[in-house]
């Protein structure tokens, strides 16, 4: 008998409509499935720990033999609403910018976005764990995921890195995709990426089962996220991947 395939994701409320279909297909009998944070992934894949992740876009070249395997990921053309730069004051005014530990292509995108769209020079500081404590003054953040979701109504300025991308480049964009390191049986491939279409059909359940009162889940899934990677996501990717070079 094969080994069970090791299988990576984080657990944000934007994976839940991927996650829902792969832990209820017959799928999950031939994986292991690990839940990690996004940049604890890349470390993961690129050591061979695991096999596929459901990986930030800014790893993929640090992976060897890496290769998209899905139709699936986690995609925006416009406000994604869950990445963005908090500040206290307008993006003139910023000084300082805490980088969000859990990420590296938000992270990366803000960098870009800053220099190429916004053209502006900061400080850059990694962040700690309590590091939206330190956000105020000149001192802005990026924070992604379920924090993010939940800090929208807490800072006056907020600037939607999706959205920033589109306006600077025309393009979607491109967060996460299921990246293997490895060649993949093509019967599993198939039944993989059938199952990540599953709970787009069920998102009553989905929003049922994870009450959040700080943002319409319906919305998020409905009209921020993007499940489908077509071509105009894998063109915005192209180009990421290309000024990340």
């Amino acid at each position: 008998m094969d080994p069970k395939i090791k299988v990576a994701a984080v657990n944000y409320l934007n994976t839940k409509p991927l996650l829902y279909g792969i832990e209820r297909s017959e799928i999950i009998n031939n994986i292991d499935l690990i839940l990690d944070y996004p940049s604890q992934l890349a470390t993961s894949l690129q050591d061979g720990a695991i096999d596929l992740a459901l990986l930030p876009v800014a790893a993929i070249p640090a992976v060897k033999n890496a290769r998209i395997i899905s139709d699936y990921g986690i995609a925006a053309d416009g406000n994604v609403v869950s990445v963005a730069l908090f500040s206290q004051v307008p993006i003139d005014e910023i000084k300082t910018v805490y980088l969000d530990y859990q990420s590296r292509t938000s992270v990366k995108l803000a960098q870009l976005l800053l220099e190429h769209h916004w053209k502006k020079q900061v400080e850059y500081k990694q962040a700690t764990e309590h590091y939206i404590d330190y956000i105020h003054g000149a001192n802005a953040g990026v924070i992604i995921g379920d924090r993010a979701l939940q800090q929208l109504h807490n800072f006056p300025f907020v600037y939607d890195l999706s959205a920033a991308w589109k306006a600077y480049t025309g393009l979607d964009f491109i967060f996460a995709a299921w990246v293997a390191n490895r060649e993949l049986p093509a019967d599993f491939i198939a039944s993989f990426n059938a199952a990540n279409a599953v709970g787009l059909d069920h998102l009553n359940e989905i929003i049922a089962d994870n009450p959040f009162p700080y943002y319409d889940l319906r919305t998020y899934y409905t009209e921020n996220i993007k499940y489908y990677l077509d071509d105009q996501k894998k063109k915005g990717l192209e180009k990421f991947v290309e000024m990340m070079r």
